[in-house]
């Protein structure tokens, strides 16, 4: 079969691999129908995640259609149209248990590899890198879902592919920032970064009830979506002297009840402190350009609370002593997508969110290394590159 793999850093290409296929009997083939570059595949693209192995197929968000199914699967068919959490659950160990999915105790084969830095691994995800399980990604035109019974969620007759397709990780990923601020009715939520996540954080802050959203960032036609299809406010951040200023004068003094934090290791920003993290990067001292980061700490309002998103490493120079006089709440976590994804399924059936508008540049699969290229420089207004394996799909 034809995929997207990894061959070095900055070293992308389509090629042959051997064919996706079932080894436990719990597992699931798909055919890929679409696959969704994302904001966190640049930091191994760049090489700034370490366990990449040449000849990797990257890509963990996407949709299929289920050509093979394993001798213990029992609710997925051959013929159903899914899609698939970026991480993969057993559903069955203690995290999965409290629908804390993306810790997963089960899927991730090489937790070794991860213990020694975080302590605990992580759950196993497509396309990450060996640390992250090894697992093939979704950039090509069948992938291998293990626990398919836990981790395929059908997709409603009414939802076409593209919009069902940022059901598997933007979306859910943003959901959950939103979910985990605690909103009430009335709360002012500023939320850095209008990458998808990000626009997904702002649209499902609002859907619960936040009363002002503001989204913050420098990329014309992202703030431009922010305000046409999510209806929040923007600041570009490159046009005025402080954005921590600019959110305490808005909100009257007081600062954003929370602040979602959607940009990840490879910040782009301002001023001195931005510098020495893209020298300190530069020259691998530190994994993390943490720039926004550390202004939402400073920016949110007293008691408030910062949810982080973003991926990140090791980051230097964080604020603590600002978390524990200000008496702010962090909160993160990576996506626990089964938790949301049935919700989020009828959310947009009802039109009550939209995604298809991300899809901005869609194309085949053999196109793929030029749309990494695109989504990465940020040019033609990309904010999302997707690729269809089995030909170009409209966006709506």
């Amino acid at each position: 079969m034809r995929a997207l793999c990894w061959n070095g850093p900055n070293d992308l290409a389509v090629e042959t691999v051997p064919d996706a296929r079932l080894v436990n009997p719990r597992d699931v083939v798909l055919e890929v129908t679409l696959s969704s570059v994302c904001g966190s595949d640049l930091h191994i693209v760049d090489g700034y995640l370490p366990g990449a192995l040449p000849g990797d197929v990257i890509g963990h968000e996407f949709t299929g259609r289920v050509v093979e199914v394993g001798p213990e699967v029992s609710r997925v068919r051959v013929g159903d149209r899914v899609v698939v959490p970026s991480f993969i659950a057993c559903g069955n160990c203690w995290y999965c248990e409290r629908e804390l999915y993306s810790l997963c105790d089960t899927t991730n084969p090489h937790a070794a590899t991860q213990q020694p830095l975080l302590g605990y691994p992580s759950g196993g995800i497509y396309g990450y890198t060996q640390p992250f399980g090894g697992y093939a990604g979704s950039h090509a035109q069948f992938v291998r879902v293990p626990f398919g019974d836990v981790n395929c969620f059908t997709v409603p007759d009414a939802l076409d592919d593209t919009s069902a397709l940022f059901a598997s990780d933007a979306l859910p990923t943003g959901f959950m920032g939103a979910d985990l601020c605690g909103i009430t009715p009335g709360d002012t939520v500023a939320v850095f970064g209008a990458g998808a996540v990000g626009l997904m954080a702002a649209a499902s802050a609002k859907l619960m009830g936040a009363d002002r959203v503001l989204v913050v960032d420098r990329v014309p036609e992202r703030l431009h979506l922010a305000r046409t299809r999510v209806g929040a406010e923007t600041v570009d951040y490159s046009e005025v002297d402080s954005v921590q200023e600019f959110l305490r004068e808005t909100t009257g003094g007081r600062g954003p009840d929370a602040v979602i934090e959607a940009v990840g290791m490879e910040a782009h920003g301002t001023g001195v402190q931005h510098v020495v993290d893209r020298a300190k990067q530069a020259l691998r001292l530190e994994t993390d350009r943490a720039t926004p980061l550390r202004e939402a700490v400073l920016a949110v309002r007293k008691a408030g609370t910062v949810v982080v998103l973003g991926v990140y490493g090791l980051t230097d120079s964080f604020p603590t002593g600002v978390v524990l006089n200000k008496g702010l709440t962090i909160r993160s976590a990576q996506q626990h997508g089964q938790r949301y994804v049935p919700r989020l399924l009828e959310h947009l059936v009802a039109g009550e969110l939209q995604t298809s508008f991300l899809a901005t540049h869609p194309m085949s699969l053999e196109d793929g290394v030029r749309g990494y290229e695109m989504f990465k420089d940020k040019t033609d207004g990309c904010v999302r590159a997707v690729f269809a394996p089995g030909g170009v799909t409209t966006p709506a």
